[in-house]
């Protein structure tokens, strides 16, 4: 029976290790600093066991590492070198929904003459958004043709029903990691010239994107797009992007949020003594009594404003002490998102995957192909969030433990052996890509499937 070790019980972690518990051949450890959430999640399953492990404790997670077979970490990607370097030492298998980063690249050569896969980016996004263009792109070029432009989104939201909050987003994972995504810098190709967006610039650079089936949102540039040209093997492609989408109104917001300092770690206060209130008039210059007019001075924004209102929404202009000791601006401003921006029982989140290709064929107009994924949470159930991480990480380690991953080093699931069984058992958990294709700027030419 293989052990799969999962590091980590938080917002995803239940549909992966749920779907490996169904497996009667796998045996499940569950490791969380919090041994009740992984208990939770375990329950009474037989072939399951939740364990409490502190990841600082490096002499528990290596022994942890060295009982399993194949690890899965769901944890913060900045703790993957450290857990990647201990399976590297006891010979395991690994598995992320996390961004390839250069630390762990680096290691590709020790991983492959140790004849092990470290399967990185199979979660949603990334994950499904590589997977399924890798199926449309595989498919174009199969057929004789080539891919010239390539333009992908996503983003994870609340459902419609769910959406009732003045700011248009709720949390179903780490409100830190979207704050510091916030600060990054983009890059793109769009009709062969490259545009750079500095982090500065992120939430000023954005449009707006109609999704068939899902509604208009707004688009700001997902970090670099340009190494997937080679990554996806459509290196003469003369457009690439991979965007964000968020409700309408987010950007301007969020903009303000930057320029207000709320993403400040450096600067620290003692928030059992000073108030939401007193930071920002601190932050914008101003007395605490005249803070509102400060605020839309400093944002050069009408005191009427949206984002004014959606500030005070949110508590930030406040005279309630929120007792979290002494914090960064970051770390207060993310405790306010965490009880602000939450879905309450019983709500739904929806995921939205848009991809657009433009495609060259020697004997057809210019094609454009369409692959959309609309999905929401189940009510009382899992997120949809929580089942495309969640789902994916989980069949992969299956793979892994089935022996049925023949390449071997840092990976990626941009190969069919990869991600064609993925896809097909994420469509029997009913995660369904809707694509098509068409003459460009014509009618609807085919369905690719439902």
């Amino acid at each position: 029976m293989k052990k799969i070790l999962v590091l980590g019980a938080g917002l995803v972690a239940r549909p992966a290790v749920r779907y490996l518990l169904d497996r009667k051949d796998l045996q499940v450890i569950l490791a969380d600093q919090e041994a009740g959430k992984a208990a939770a999640i375990i329950g009474d399953h037989a072939n399951g066991r939740a364990v409490a492990l502190d990841v600082n404790d490096q002499t528990r997670l290596a022994g942890q590492v060295a009982e399993a077979d194949i690890v899965v970490s769901l944890l913060p990607w900045t703790l993957h070198p450290v857990i990647a370097r201990l399976c590297l030492a006891h010979g395991r298998h690994l598995v992320t929904a996390s961004y390839v980063k250069g630390e762990m690249q680096a290691m590709d050569r020790d991983v492959r003459d140790k004849g092990l896969v470290f399967l990185n980016e199979v979660g949603v996004d990334p994950g499904l958004d590589h997977m399924s263009a890798m199926k449309i792109i595989d498919a174009v070029r199969k057929e004789g043709g080539r891919i010239d432009s390539f333009f992908s989104y996503c983003g994870g939201l609340p459902a419609l029903e769910s959406n009732n909050n003045p700011l248009g987003y709720k949390f179903s994972w780490s409100p830190e990691g979207a704050m510091m995504a916030a600060t990054n810098d983009g890059r793109y190709k769009e009709h062969g010239k490259v545009i750079e967006v500095p982090g500065e610039q992120l939430f000023r650079h954005y449009w707006l994107k109609s999704v068939p089936g899902a509604g208009v949102f707004e688009a700001y540039v997902n970090r670099d797009a340009l190494p997937y040209l080679d990554i996806y093997g459509i290196e003469d492609a003369s457009g690439i992007y991979r965007g964000t989408l968020r409700n309408v109104g987010y950007c301007e917001t969020w903009d303000s949020i930057k320029k207000l300092g709320l993403l400040n770690r450096k600067m620290k206060f003692d928030f059992d003594e000073v108030t939401p209130r007193e930071v920002l008039a601190n932050m914008v210059n101003c007395l605490e009594s005249d803070v509102r007019a400060g605020v839309a001075a400093y944002l050069k924004i009408p005191e009427y404003s949206l984002t004014l209102k959606k500030l005070e929404w949110l508590g930030l202009l406040s005279g309630r002490r929120l007792k979290i000791g002494t914090a960064s601006v970051f770390d207060m401003f993310a405790h306010t998102l965490k009880n602000r921006l939450v879905y309450d029982e019983g709500e739904m989140d929806l995921l939205v995957m848009h991809h657009e290709f433009e495609a060259l064929y020697p004997d057809l107009p210019r094609q454009r192909i369409q692959s959309t994924l609309i999905d929401c949470g189940i009510p009382g159930g899992d997120s949809s969030m929580s089942r495309n991480v969640g789902y994916p990480v989980a069949i992969a380690a299956a793979l892994l433990a089935d022996g049925k991953i023949d390449r071997t080093g840092v990976l990626r699931p941009v190969h069919a052996e990869i991600y064609e069984p993925i896809l097909d058992e994420c469509q029997r958990l009913g995660i369904r890509f809707k694509e098509k294709q068409s003459n460009l700027d014509t009618d609807e030419r085919s369905y690719w499937g439902d």
